[in-house]
């Protein structure tokens, strides 16, 4: 049994209720969340190694045999995921070590991040439905709490619609939950990938597939459930919109990969030409209203919209070559969307405003931001040899190596389009003469540029080793799609079922 695989939930939940009994004592809360997030990413990245090396991992809690009881299960997909989300809030934590006050911390802020963190694990590692709902809900809490620290109207508003469009998501995935749970008696993972090849009722099946995706597809922002992304993220405080950038939309796209590849892999296919096209939406909408933007926090916020859009043209090409490739994108703009919003929080931490109208002349205050800034946008418009092109690169291979014409070509022209509105802050920001003596600027802390400079070059670390991430990421999408093995590494050789015959005999004796 690997129990280990508690650690990434247990950790951040223990550190979490060790900094609510903190209190006021700033420095001791700060170490503590400190130390849990380095024990989530120094854990991630051990089980990243041990699943490549040995594969898949389960476990069951309190010893009850599968399928029944708590399932957690590890695999390529789960594993990267976690990894990431641990490196995103470490460097979060930098970054709000160095901008936020006494208030906000005070206001439970760091137990709200673990918290969030491990919503976010459980998500990645649970094998069962129920309990992805569970730590969904965990996630949206604690995201909430989040979102409105500070109790402005701007964070109330834009609070009040990200929680709306949540919760009917959220409504949407517990319908999808009992009506699937009705048809196939199970809520376990690798018994509802064994059983639902045998239903009967093909449509129902086909029906709940579709619940599922809009209720995942609301928590990713694709078209059109998209439009409570740009109009909250800019409302928190930059660490807090970095963090969810990086992270929320990621955990419905990852979901939507799990239930498609291991429950309803028949239904893909069916509904590979929808996602298609919800995807090519995502993206043209998305930049689109990137482009007509005049705040930072809006367009990146836009672009959040966007790049979703090629992580769910990974999932509609429905193969295993599309997946990868999608995996390989979203580990990539994980990354660099959080550190384009930590260098864009650093040059409006500078000049007190986020509006591009009123800003200009930073690249010779703070070349090394400049730098850092040309790095991410580089990189999110697919340029070489930074993570990004890579990224985009095998999503378009898959995409005319299946003759996927429309939507490759949608994909490079919105490519275009990002690396221009990404331009225009870069010329607004850094490159224009500024309207002020920029002498006269505050510098920029070591602590705000320490979170953006090190994803950053993560970005260029993953470009230069696209190789072994991109063999990697192959290796994620066989096991997402490996229905059969799923069920064998959690149930047993003989299947679910049988377990299942086999624990009730047991317990009829």
């Amino acid at each position: 049994m690997d129990n280990h695989l508690f650690l990434p939930i247990l950790m951040p939940l223990i550190g979490a209720a060790l900094a609510v009994v903190a209190g006021q004592r700033r420095m001791l809360a700060r170490t503590i969340v400190l130390l849990a997030t380095l024990a989530n990413l120094g854990y991630g990245t051990w089980l990243l190694w041990l699943v490549d090396a040995e594969g898949r991992q389960a476990t069951q809690s309190g010893d009850w045999a599968a399928p029944f009881g708590i399932t957690l299960v590890a695999d390529g997909l789960s594993a990267l995921m976690l990894i990431v989300a641990a490196l995103l809030m470490l460097t979060t934590l930098i970054y709000s070590f160095a901008t936020l006050d006494g208030d906000q911390e005070r206001f439970f802020y760091y137990p709200l991040l673990l918290a969030l963190l491990a919503g976010v694990s459980g998500a990645f590692i649970t094998g069962d439905l129920f309990n992805l709902y569970v730590w969904f809900e965990v996630m949206l809490v604690a995201s909430f709490g989040l979102l409105t620290l500070g109790g402005s109207r701007g964070q109330l508003e834009g609070g009040l619609k990200y929680v709306v469009l949540n919760l009917i998501g959220s409504t949407s995935f517990l319908i999808g939950a009992g009506l699937i749970y009705g048809v196939a008696g199970t809520l376990n993972m690798a018994h509802l990938g064994e059983r639902l090849t045998t239903i009967q009722e093909p449509s129902l099946v086909t029906a709940i597939a579709g619940l599922f995706l809009f209720a995942f597809g609301a928590k990713a922002a694709i078209f059109p459930l998209f439009f409570w992304l740009p109009t909250s993220y800019h409302t928190p405080p930059v660490a807090v919109t970095a963090i969810f950038s990086g992270l929320m939309t990621k955990v419905g796209v990852y979901s939507l990969y799990r239930v498609f590849g291991l429950i309803f892999p028949n239904e893909l296919a069916r509904f590979a030409p929808l996602i298609l096209t919800l995807a090519g939406l995502t993206m043209v909408i998305g930049v689109i209203g990137a482009v007509a933007q005049t705040d930072i926090r809006r367009i990146l916020s836009f672009h959040i919209v966007s790049q979703i859009g090629y992580a769910i043209m990974g999932l509609g090409l429905a193969s295993v070559a599309g997946l990868a490739a999608g995996i390989l994108f979203i580990a990539h703009v994980m990354i660099v969307k959080t550190a384009l919003f930590f260098i864009g929080g650093a040059a409006e931490r500078i000049y007190g405003t986020a509006e591009l109208k009123k800003m200009g002349g930073l690249a010779k205050r703070e070349p090394l931001l400049a730098t850092f800034w040309l790095i991410g946008i580089l990189s999110l418009a697919g340029i070489p040899p930074l993570s990004g092109f890579f990224g985009k690169l095998a999503l378009l291979q898959a995409g005319v190596a299946q003759q996927a014409w429309l939507i490759t070509g949608v994909a490079a022209g919105v490519s275009i389009l990002t690396l221009f509105s990404m331009l225009k802050i870069w010329n607004e920001v850094f490159w224009k003469k500024a309207y002020t003596d920029v002498s006269q600027l505050p510098r920029v802390p070591a602590g705000l540029m320490i979170p953006g400079a090190v994803l950053a070059l993560a970005s260029v670390a993953l470009g230069l080793g696209a190789a072994p991430l991109a063999d990697y990421s192959a290796l994620a999408a066989g096991q997402a799609f490996d229905v059969s093995g799923y069920v064998v590494d959690v149930c047993g050789v003989a299947g679910c079922d049988a377990a299942a015959t086999t624990v009730r005999q047991e317990n009829t004796q």
